[in-house]
């Protein structure tokens, strides 16, 4: 099974599809979100994505009870929802821009709506393909939505139950989806690598019979490259210009350095993973004569009796295997031979 969004393929026999998520780190500034695409498409990434809502699209002003984020460990702490998406949105107005933008620099570029308002707009822009947040793989309706447009849609997986997942991917495909793609995902900024449980991968691929990547939260890359190593062909990770200049989602976000290791190391590990195979490879073959294997290791008459002290197994490989010694011990020579000689059957009598 492939997939194609924009002119890139992602599928078992690809390298991995790297999307650089910008969400809200482009912190208010056109100028920087450009700048993101631009590190973005240096980094070798084959698309970025944005998150295309409005604060009131999202939730109500309100600034009380569940609508504030009192959680002290949460990197939004202290803001109200509404605030918050004021704060992260992307302004509609810059997407065809930004879109523009990464597409002259040879990378897709699509979005993540939150209803169907975003995406009749993104409609409007011709965007490859759609990806649904994990708060949102509830949305039924929404999945339906973005299924009606025939493009290949990628749901993250994050806090869903099986039967939630279940229910996101037959909505989807009842309403028209021929090309899916579930993402794990561990919902909390930033993530732990011990909360990833990536071992589900493989068990998403076989239950759904669709491509599956990672979302993925956690610092660093080591959990990018492990999940290719378990079959993922999607990684997303979010893109930020430097940590510390700040931002509502830098804390968890990539600098443009690792991005590039990340698409690196990914596609290594997925060159690394090749095909069940048993024996020499054809890179392996001169290494063969290295091999240890059955040598003379003295000056021997013609007829003299092969003893341990006169036959070891040594490198290079080109005489008998060693496994042959005990066939090998007590036969004579057929012919005198030099010190260094490998052992061969013609040699005995």
């Amino acid at each position: 099974m492939t997939i194609r969004i924009g002119r890139h393929v992602c599928g078992p026999d690809h390298v991995p599809l790297v999307i650089a998520e910008l969400s809200g780190n482009h912190n208010g500034s056109l100028e920087r979100a450009l700048r993101l695409v631009e590190a973005a498409a240096a980094a070798g990434v084959q698309a970025i994505k944005l998150q295309t809502y409005t604060a009131d699209t999202m939730t109500l002003d309100l600034d009380r009870d569940e609508f504030f984020i009192a959680d002290p460990d949460s990197p939004w702490a202290g803001k109200s929802l509404y605030r918050l998406y004021q704060e992260a949105h992307t302004p509609w107005d810059w997407h065809a821009t930004i879109f523009a933008r990464a597409r002259a620099l040879g990378m897709a570029a699509f979005s993540t709506p939150f209803d169907a308002s975003a995406v009749d707009f993104l409609e409007q822009l011709d965007v490859p393909c759609y990806k649904i947040a994990s708060f949102e793989n509830v949305d039924l309706p929404l999945i339906r939505r973005v299924a009606t447009t025939g493009k290949p849609v990628i749901i993250s997986t994050g806090m869903a139950t099986r039967e939630e997942i279940t229910a996101a991917v037959d909505a989807a495909r009842a309403a028209g989806c021929r090309e899916l793609v579930l993402l794990k995902c561990t919902s909390s900024y930033p993530a732990s690598p011990a909360d990833s449980n990536l071992a589900t991968l493989p068990d998403l691929r076989a239950r759904y019979g669709c491509e599956v990547g990672l979302s993925d939260h956690t610092a660093g890359i080591g959990a990018a490259v492990a999940a290719v190593a378990l079959g993922a062909t999607v990684i997303e990770k979010h893109l930020t210009l430097a940590r510390a200049d700040g931002g509502v989602d830098a804390a968890f976000s990539l600098e443009p350095e690792e991005l590039r290791r990340l698409v690196e190391e990914t596609a290594r590990a997925r060159a690394a993973l090749g095909t069940v195979h048993y024996g020499l490879t054809a890179a392996e073959q001169g290494s063969r004569v290295f091999r240890r294997s059955l040598y003379i290791t003295a000056d021997l008459p013609a007829g003299a009796v092969l003893t341990a002290d006169t036959v070891r197994a040594i490198r290079p490989g080109l005489g008998l295997p060693p496994g042959c010694l005990d066939a090998v011990l007590g036969r004579r020579l057929r012919r005198a031979v030099p010190r260094g000689t490998p052992v061969s059957w013609d040699l005995l009598d």
